[in-house]
């Protein structure tokens, strides 16, 4: 059934695209990619007619899902019959407020995903974040992921634009695939599209984050950008992505950072959240892989704190990447160690390795408490976390890692709103 379904929302979101001729804008990367997403949608929204597909609807079902735009039905035969008929009205009737610009997240599990979903959406912009270690069980190594997601620029025809991370390797070297002109983005020198003197601001002084400055650099022509909600590298390069392909539609470089000054990253991709007893917490719970981890533990370290405080890294298991499994825990365990932070609680199997890597490392037994479950550490942490700590929360999806920071925030009245996984289909 599951078959016949995908092979009636492909059919027919073929014929809807052809129809409308929208501008396709495909995501693709082993991070960043719904970040990515909503950057790119915060830049366009005031100028174009612009739709980004929903919630994780980036596979065989959710794309077609984010093309007819309409919400999933699960096992409800009646939606589906209101979805069709939706995607007939589409192809029978010109609808006037059909969207110029789609941005369509396209996430791969196995190979031949990314073939199938550009057959679905050929593309006319292909952005790929970033290439690591996620889904590595299902490709055998990080090339073979990397061959997967580069389907998605070799896709693009000669009047495309293949946006790509300058700061991944494996990324920036993808333009040579491609037949259409490429404008790489980043942090490093030589990237066309660069944030340079980044400046973040962090203060507990009145229990509040103030963001962060750094100056955007395209071809000589500098432009300051203020992100008032976020503290991270990863909120950047959403927001470098998002002016590049503000750029294809021709958009002044002045009015895309000033659309970005309200850009708030999703929920659990690092969101700063207040805690219990005016602590805070960083909530990096929507995944996890090792590039991302210790990604979060950096912006963890960079964080200065003043007195008693403390540092907290709540860390569970990293599924889906095969071989690299005790590897990737291990080294995510020495470089909470590596970074000064007082204490360790990891959770989940897998997470012992965690624990190892931290001890070969030289963290102390004394600073390391392991959980078999998320609800535990929760628990456990409300009774240990005092006035100005910072507790970094991250795990895979699989491990529920949200549900230690609805233990310790301050509003848990506000979960549906701030946390990942809070609709029926979870709780």
């Amino acid at each position: 059934m599951r078959k016949i379904l995908e092979f009636k929302l492909k059919f027919l979101s073929r014929l809807i695209l052809k129809k409308y001729q929208p501008v396709i804008v495909g995501i693709t990367g082993s991070i960043g990619k719904t970040s990515a997403k909503e950057a790119i949608y915060a830049v366009l929204k005031g100028k174009l007619a612009v739709r980004m597909s929903q919630k994780n609807y980036n596979n065989e079902i959710g794309l077609p899902l984010a093309i007819i735009g309409r919400e999933s039905a699960g096992s409800n035969l009646f939606g589906w019959l209101l979805i069709f008929g939706r995607a007939l009205s589409l192809l029978l009737i010109k609808d006037k407020n059909y969207p110029r610009v789609l941005v369509l997240e396209m996430g791969i599990d196995r190979p031949g995903d990314m073939a199938y979903l550009t057959q679905i959406a050929p593309p006319d912009i292909g952005l790929v974040t970033a290439v690591s270690y996620s889904h590595l069980q299902y490709f055998g190594s990080v090339l073979n992921i990397k061959k997967e997601k580069q389907v998605l620029v070799e896709s693009l025809d000669s009047q495309g634009l293949a946006v790509l991370n300058y700061d991944n390797e494996a990324t920036r070297n993808m333009s040579a695939a491609s037949r259409a002109r490429a404008i790489t983005y980043g942090l490093q020198v030589g990237a066309d599209l660069q944030a340079q003197d980044l400046v973040f601001n962090f203060t507990k002084g009145n229990y509040e984050i103030v963001g962060l400055n750094f100056k955007l650099n395209y071809k000589g022509s500098i432009v300051p950008v203020f992100m008032k909600n976020v503290m991270a590298e990863p909120a950047i390069y959403a927001a470098l992505a998002a002016v590049a392909v503000g750029i294809y539609f021709d958009l002044n470089l002045l009015e895309m950072a000033h659309s970005l000054r309200n850009f708030t990253l999703p929920p659990g991709r690092l969101s700063v959240l207040s805690g219990i007893k005016q602590t805070f917490i960083i909530d990096d719970t929507y995944n996890s892989s090792p590039e991302a981890a210790v990604n979060a533990v950096d912006v963890l370290r960079r964080i200065k704190i003043e007195g008693a405080s403390e540092k907290y890294a709540v860390l569970g298991d990293m599924l889906e990447i095969g071989p690299y499994t005790q590897d990737g825990h291990r080294l995510l365990g020495a470089k909470v160690a590596e970074s000064g932070i007082n204490h360790l609680i990891a959770v989940g199997e897998k997470a012992r390795d965690i624990i190892r890597g931290a001890t070969a490392a030289g963290l102390s037994d004394d600073y390391i408490f392991y959980f078999d479950r998320a609800e535990e550490a929760g628990r456990f942490l409300q009774n240990r976390i005092k006035s100005g700590d910072v507790i970094l929360v991250k795990g895979s999806q699989g491990v529920r890692m949200e549900k230690i920071v609805k233990e310790i925030m301050a509003e848990p009245e506000r979960a549906g709103e701030l946390l990942v996984r809070q609709d029926k289909q979870w709780l």
